[in-house]
């Protein structure tokens, strides 16, 4: 990795020099310009243009100063983030998607006129001619640039939506304008949407004057670091009364449009960062009247993705789709942020309350009735307040945060009297906005992925989170592992590497506690959930129908014939992953009437084959000792290390699958050994062998006799792969 921050260091070095030298070298002819401009207020003696050209290098210094000073910060934020935050892989990634690494190679090439070889020596006929070239042109106004295609480039956009902003005091907005400026530094151009939805009810003119508030506080905060800054843009939204869908969770058309697309490109191109109100301008009544915010980030959305919204029936589709593909190229929507002080979404399964990453394909539906059933809960409490006593750690202030952890904590907490109170209000309707509000946004991130590609994703999290990334945590007199390292910012995170703060597949105690965070001053999470339209997960049999148990004579394994199961791609799958050769007719005979279930991830991109095997010494039929065996976990080359596609796969087996425990085994030189060693319960390295076990299960270190069936499983597989190089054990 520190290899990598040099080589980027060397390549920024070269980059920003060569940039900064041209960009001097033009401003200062358009000023040299802007000078000789005719001014009949300027007086001709000597003494005035001493002056003049006196003032005219002092502001020259000044301005290549701060334009120095600029690149240097942009420069040391960029080294500083992809050193400390993404791995080297990530940072590839990064680079390659931002195009930063083609433009390094680019700036190095000198420009070198061509001479015209004709076979004579013509000296420098051919070549331009310095004194024209060097001269300044002398005119009235300033010279337009020319017009290049080439200059044109796509630019990534965040599309950010901040909840609430009245409810946000002004040091955290201010952190927040910090981190949305650095986004711009890094690459990533940032729309922002402003959402005053609080729950209360307002006259239309109070709302239009909240929202135009909000935006402007919003601009100054971005303003206050620098940059092209802010700018709050009023007349992009338009309403119309067109509002069709194709499907139901794809919203192609609404009655919320963009009107001027050109206005909002221009300010992204110039690096400002449009703040957009919801208000729209209806066409028909020839009013402004506020909308939902959500409406506006759909818009946007369509807008950017290049979706028309006004096609028309005699239009040529073929041209039609070229205008599609012409307007794509202009912008990528990467990102879809909302910033909500609620947090992430809701979960139970999590120390901390909130779901890591949602793969909307598979999981919507779930979650979203998980949603609706807590908020049509009717709580029967008595009005008013009740004291609970402090709590032992510091887990309480943060997870007290998340409504759901609040309704839990006020249906098993037992009141008593201590000398710190926390006043709780008992009223179930603030628990059921909490819980419609986190259903909206399930919804809205779910409707804007449908219209993007696959690699955009979205991501949840509180103001708070974003705002308060670079503060150090407190320091503390006790305990040997006091660190203080800063806190990651989870929006620069999520950009550099695509993913969300730790991995979702890790167990709930492996994950970071904010308990034990607090204690020894780790980095903590934040209550952030990361989205991604994702894959739908395929598991035969469905464990919501069947069960996974060992087989019987009226419940058989599942046959490897079942036409479900596509055999040459899960061959593919297992090859490409294990980058060896199968030794198909071998394996198939060994897992028949053995196997357990098969998972599927997408289009064969991952997958898990677990079958049940039995100790040798016992009959294959025995049910009691008959364990659940993990016999390939496999994941596509292009798929590795990007779209979450192993976690998906790991969480729907101990999830779904086998949430009773599973073991496996691995090589101990195999490099994904790390990436099990945090999501088994155990490990034990097999004497007298090249294999590590690894298991799922709770307390297979006490019961001797179900630890040994592992193990002696564990040795018993023979590998099945056509080299026949098979692992010494």
């Amino acid at each position: 990795m520190k290899a990598c921050v040099r080589f980027l260091h060397k390549r920024k070095n070269l980059l920003y020099c060569d940039v900064f030298s041209q960009s001097l070298s033009a401003q200062t002819s358009d000023q040299f310009r802007r000078h000789l401009t005719y001014n009949p207020g300027l007086r001709t003696s000597s003494d005035g243009l001493e002056s003049a050209q006196a003032n005219y290098t002092t502001d020259l210094a000044e301005e290549a100063s701060k334009r120095k000073l600029g690149v240097t910060i942009n420069q040391d934020l960029f080294l500083d983030v992809l050193g400390s935050t993404a791995t080297k892989r990530e940072a590839k990634a990064y680079l390659s998607r931002f195009g930063l690494i083609n433009s390094a190679f680019q700036s190095e090439k000198p420009q070198r006129y061509k001479t015209k070889d004709v076979g004579v020596n013509l000296g420098n006929l051919y070549l331009p001619i310095r004194a024209v070239d060097n001269n300044p042109i002398f005119s009235q106004s300033p010279a337009q640039p020319r017009f290049t295609s080439e200059s044109i480039q796509s630019l990534h956009i965040a599309l950010v939506k901040i909840r609430a902003p009245q409810c946000i005091d002004n040091t955290t907005l201010q952190g927040v304008g910090h981190t949305l400026s650095q986004l711009s530094q890094l690459g990533l151009s940032c729309v922002v949407v402003v959402d005053y939805e609080d729950g209360r009810k307002r006259k239309d003119v109070d709302t239009t004057q909240l929202a135009i508030e909000q935006a402007d506080r919003i601009v100054e905060a971005i303003d206050a670091y620098g940059g092209q800054g802010a700018r709050r843009l009023d007349s992009v939204i338009g309403v119309s009364s067109v509002n069709e869908q194709v499907l139901p969770s794809v919203r192609v058309r609404g009655a919320v449009e963009v009107t001027h697309r050109n206005l909002l490109l221009a300010s992204l191109r110039r690096g400002m960062t449009p703040v957009i109100a919801p208000i729209g301008f209806s066409s028909k009544t020839q009013k402004l009247a506020p909308v939902k915010a959500d409406e506006v980030v759909l818009a946007l959305t369509r807008e950017f993705a290049g979706i028309q919204t006004k096609a028309l029936a005699e239009e040529d589709p073929e041209k039609v789709a070229e205008k599609i593909i012409a307007l794509q190229k202009q912008v990528s929507l990467d990102r879809i942020i909302v910033l909500d002080p609620l947090g992430g979404i809701p979960s139970t399964d999590r120390t901390h309350g909130s779901h890591v990453f949602i793969n909307l394909e598979q999981e919507y539906d779930a979650i979203r009735r998980d949603l609706l059933s807590v908020r049509s809960t009717t709580f029967q409490v008595p009005k008013g307040s009740v004291s609970f006593p402090p709590a032992d750690n510091a887990s309480s202030a943060f997870t007290m945060s998340n409504p759901f952890s609040k309704f839990l904590a006020r249906e098993t907490a037992t009141p008593r009297h201590s000398h710190m109170e926390y006043d709780v209000p008992l009223e179930s309707e603030s628990d059921n906005a909490s819980f419609k509000i986190h259903a909206q946004n399930l919804d809205l991130l779910r409707g804007s992925l449908a219209l993007l590609p696959p690699s955009s994703s979205a991501f949840l999290t509180t103001p708070d989170a974003v705002a308060n990334s670079e503060s150090r945590p407190p320091q503390a007199s006790q305990g040997p592992r006091v660190r203080t390292r800063r806190r990651r910012n989870p929006l620069i995170h999520n950009l550099l590497t695509d993913k969300p703060i730790f991995s979702s597949s890790l167990p709930s105690n492996r994950s970071p506690d904010p308990a034990a965070q607090a204690s020894h001053l780790v980095i903590t999470s934040s209550p952030a959930t990361f989205f991604k339209r994702g894959m739908p997960v395929s598991i035969i049999p469905d464990p919501l129908e069947q069960t996974w148990t060992p087989p019987t004579p009226s419940n058989p394994a599942v046959d490897i014939s079942d036409p479900r199961i596509d055999i040459p791609r899960l061959v593919h799958l297992i090859e490409d992953s294990f980058n060896r050769k199968l030794d198909v007719p071998h394996y198939l005979s060994r897992i028949k009437n053995h196997i357990a279930g098969i998972i599927i991830a997408g289009e064969y991109e991952g997958g898990a084959l677990l079958t049940w095997e039995t100790p040798p010494g016992f009959p294959a039929d025995d049910p009691n000792h008959m364990v659940p065996y993990l016999d390939k976990f496999a994941v596509l080359k292009r798929s590795q290390g990007a779209g979450g596609v192993a976690d998906i796969v790991f969480k729907a087996m101990v999830r779904d699958c086998f949430p009773s425990g599973v073991c496996w085994r691995s090589r101990m030189d195999n490099p994904v050994n790390k990436w099990y060693f945090e999501r088994a319960k155990g490990t034990w390295k097999m004497p007298g062998s090249n294999w590590t076990m690894f298991w799922t299960t709770e307390g297979v270190e006490w019961g001797r006799e179900l630890f040994l069936d592992y193990e002696a499983v564990c040795k018993a597989v023979v590998p099945s792969w056509a080299d026949k190089k098979n692992v010494v054990d």
